[in-house]
């Protein structure tokens, strides 16, 4: 029996290793002087001033709000389709989340459906460059300083992904997640950046229990601090990000060119200017296909290849958020159907020819 084809695989390789053995000998366990060589790199790879290392992602998006000053009485403008996360960095500093409808083509945030959900309490617009797949930057860039709004981007998936040969999240705060599946991973761990510079300093605070120095307060913070350890885990994979996210997207060349012309079946596309990083490589299976999604991913599973739906549901139609005081569902017809068509096929680097060619034969066995 053929062996199985995960929808993620994590390669870290000798260089981690001796990282992560450099900093357990050194005795400095906590936030060091790796989290700063970390910070340094990402910076780079943002093309910012400032990067802030902090606990995970979703710290990454409350730590942005809290510096921004958001809060209760204050709205964001971002997606339901995308990781609970986004929406739970807003609701947890107290501010109301508006929901707008994504574009059917990229499954980003719509700028024009954001700017219909912009009220006389919106303080930021957040889209999300989900899946690898920049949002449309110039425009949210725009729509951001006619309304008096910040802008922060939820690049999560989206590392080293650019839009017009600008790196994401140097548009407006960027946030990124180095959680264990990322195309950067540290299991844990997340990074704020900016280059604003008295932004990166009201961040540096707030990580560290608002101490400037020692004992020494200035605002009430918290503990988003990163250790060393999980930066030596990053610190190496930054360093070979280009050449990772070069495989990532032959793999999704390889998978667009093997599945073309399949009767119900969209292929993901990568809008003109935009970098895509392929977090993720997802399809959308509608309605004119000869199976519905749920039985290609069971059918798959049969097959030993692993699929993920990203997600089955807009964040608003969970029961918890569904009747939520902070949070204000618009007309989302197409994050509705993109919740019940989507599917990723594995693209990670790991993936030989052959693991390609099984993924693409698998699919038309299902569909063509």
């Amino acid at each position: 029996m053929a062996s199985s084809i995960p929808i993620s695989a994590v390669e870290l390789g000798p260089e981690v290793e001796r990282l992560v053995l450099e900093v357990l000998r050194s005795g400095r366990l906590a936030q060091g002087p790796m989290v700063e060589r970390l910070e340094r790199a990402f910076a780079a790879v943002a093309g910012t001033t400032e990067a802030v290392a902090v606990a995970n992602g979703t710290v990454a998006l409350v730590a942005a709000l809290q510096a921004l000053g958001v809060g209760p009485g204050d709205e964001v403008v971002t997606t339901p389709f995308t990781f609970v996360a986004t929406v739970n960095a807003a609701i947890s500093v107290g501010a109301r989340v508006r929901l707008a409808d994504i574009r059917p083509d990229d499954f980003t945030l719509d700028p024009d459906a954001a700017a219909a959900a912009i009220g006389d309490a919106s303080r930021v617009v957040v889209p999300v460059h989900l899946y690898g797949c920049p949002a449309d930057c110039a425009a949210f860039d725009e729509l951001a300083r006619r309304h008096g709004l910040a802008l922060v981007e939820d690049a999560a998936q989206a590392h080293g992904a650019t839009f017009g040969g600008r790196p994401v999240g140097s548009f407006g705060v960027g946030c990124f997640s180095l959680y264990a599946t990322k195309n950067v991973t540290s299991g844990e761990g997340g990074v704020v950046t900016t280059s604003d510079a008295r932004l990166a300093d009201r961040l540096r605070l707030l990580r560290n229990q608002g101490m400037r120095a020692r004992y020494e307060y200035e605002i009430p913070g918290h503990n988003y601090r990163m250790t060393d350890l999980q930066a030596a885990i990053a610190v190496p994979q930054l360093e070979r990000l280009a050449e990772s996210t070069e495989r990532r997207r032959a793999n999704a060349a390889r998978l667009t060119e093997g599945l073309a012309d399949i009767e119900g079946l969209v292929t993901p596309s990568e809008p003109p200017g935009r970098r895509h990083v392929f977090h993720q490589y997802t399809v959308r299976v509608t309605g004119e296909a000869r199976a519905d999604r749920d039985a290609l991913v069971a059918a798959l599973a049969r097959r030993g290849i692993a699929a993920g739906v990203y997600y089955p549901r807009v964040v608003c139609d969970h029961d918890c958020y569904r009747d939520h005081p902070g949070i204000v569902r618009g007309d989302i017809p197409n994050a509705e159907r993109a919740a019940r068509e989507v599917v990723s096929l594995p693209v990670h680097p790991a993936l030989r020819d052959a693991d390609l060619d099984r993924i693409v034969t698998a699919v038309r066995e299902v569909l063509a």
